[in-house]
């Protein structure tokens, strides 16, 4: 029995060590099947995607409701051996889209007419800003003339291109490059509405699967617990336990905190802005809130072409912005921040960096975003497992212990224990 069950082992091994080849190579050098099946799998799964990570958003809304308002029928639901009241998780399902369709409708009345009177406006105006700055680059190249005299090579040069260009095609070539640019553009915009349909539809029923999800969540996680007690041994359980929890209070303090933060930043943009009657208040709101979303440099991100904007209409009045902006954010980063983030990441500013830097090469703008609390569950990781083995070796957990030489393990006291997170 032990033979043949050694047998199969190996063979399953040689198995799975040939189709991992198989795939490694078909992946880099051949049909690269793999990546075509991972994203028709992708974009099947996209709308659970949506819906479970709008669900992770509104669960502790749905549990606030349940707390404060039905309490005493949660927990009666608790001691019959139910998850939940169904009455219960219906009412409080119910008042928490009611809150966010309440919320949803305040933003829209409030910011999307200003802020389609502040694109009418951008439009309108383009004429005058392409004169504006054509004066500036005009003063720029009387005040330099080595400036100048570089424009005017480049200009020389593309002149000298494009009459080349033009005696070289004839005009039915021209036109029909014109024409397979005129197709281009047609399919771009084609693609876009049909891009933007298949979001709004995904959208929906995102919406329809987080209603599901949230109405059986408290069965999910004792099923994903179900599954992980069977997969692992009962003390590796315990531990990839702690692990996801672990993972779950960085991701839910950051997501839901930075998201929370952003909102918070752009409604205060939008107030003061008004009274300070910065023009484009709407758009410049919309622009801070939505690039203060992204750590470290998301202030940054937003105030450049705010400022460029406002810059066109009156430099003063964009002195003034930048100087709100820096006090904006000065109180964001020690008032705010601090308040609803807290230290749910556990990193330094350097790491903070390097993971945005990382996250957004890989991944654009949503790398950026949840680089920061990705990096921070693989430092909590490492960290763990760091501390495991200097726990082993007697030695200290302080960083400042190994300032100089390395501690000895016999002289050094005993190590004390850190407090380790709940399974949940």
């Amino acid at each position: 029995m032990n033979r043949k069950s050694a047998h199969v082992k190996y063979g399953v091994t040689a198995f799975l060590t040939v189709g991992a080849i198989l795939l490694f190579y078909d992946t880099f050098f051949g049909r690269r099947w793999l990546p075509g099946v991972w994203g028709q799998l992708m974009e099947a799964v996209r709308p659970i995607l949506y819906g479970a990570f709008i669900a992770y958003l509104l669960a502790p809304v749905v549990n606030f409701f349940e707390d404060r308002l039905f309490s005493a029928q949660v927990r009666r639901a608790r001691e019959k051996g139910r998850f939940a009241a169904p009455a219960v998780r219906a009412a409080s399902l119910l008042m928490t889209w009611l809150v966010v369709c309440l919320m949803v409708y305040i933003l829209a009345s409030v910011l999307l007419p200003e802020l389609y009177k502040s694109v009418l406006q951008l439009i309108s105006n383009v004429e005058n800003y392409y004169n504006t700055i054509a004066g500036w680059v005009e003063t720029l190249l009387a005040t330099y003339p080595d400036v100048e005299n570089l424009v005017v090579e480049q200009i020389n040069l593309y002149y000298q291109d494009i009459t080349g260009w033009l005696g070289a095609n004839n005009v039915a070539d021209w036109l029909q490059k014109a024409l397979s640019q005129a197709q281009t553009v047609m399919s771009v915009a084609a693609g876009s509405v049909v891009g933007l349909v298949n979001f709004l539809k995904n959208l929906l029923v995102g919406v329809i699967v987080s209603v599901y999800l949230l109405a059986a969540k408290e069965y999910c996680a004792a099923f994903a617990r179900r599954t992980v007690c069977g997969l692992f041994s009962r003390n590796n359980a315990v531990w990839v336990l702690r692990g996801v929890h672990r993972a779950d209070v960085i991701f839910s303090g950051f997501v839901r905190g930075k998201l929370l933060d952003s909102l918070i930043i752009g409604i205060l943009c939008f107030i003061c802005c008004s009274i300070l009657k910065f023009p484009y208040t709407p758009l410049v709101s919309v622009i801070v809130g939505i690039t203060n979303v992204i750590p470290f440099f998301g202030p940054f991100l937003g105030a450049v072409p705010s400022v460029f904007l406002i810059l066109l209409v009156s430099p003063v009045k964009a002195l003034y912005f930048l100087l709100f902006i820096l006090v904006l954010q000065q109180v964001d980063g020690n008032v705010i921040g601090p308040k609803i983030l807290g230290d749910t990441t556990g990193l330094s500013s350097l790491w903070v960096i390097i993971a945005i830097l990382i996250g957004g090469s890989f991944f654009g703008l949503p790398g950026m975003f949840f680089g920061v609390p990705v990096c921070a569950c693989l430092y909590s990781l490492f960290t763990f497992l760091v501390d495991t083995r200097l726990k082993k070796k007697r030695l200290p957990l302080e960083v400042k212990a190994y300032d100089g030489a390395v501690p000895d393990p016999e002289a050094a006291p005993a190590v004390p224990e850190r407090p380790e997170d709940d399974a949940g």
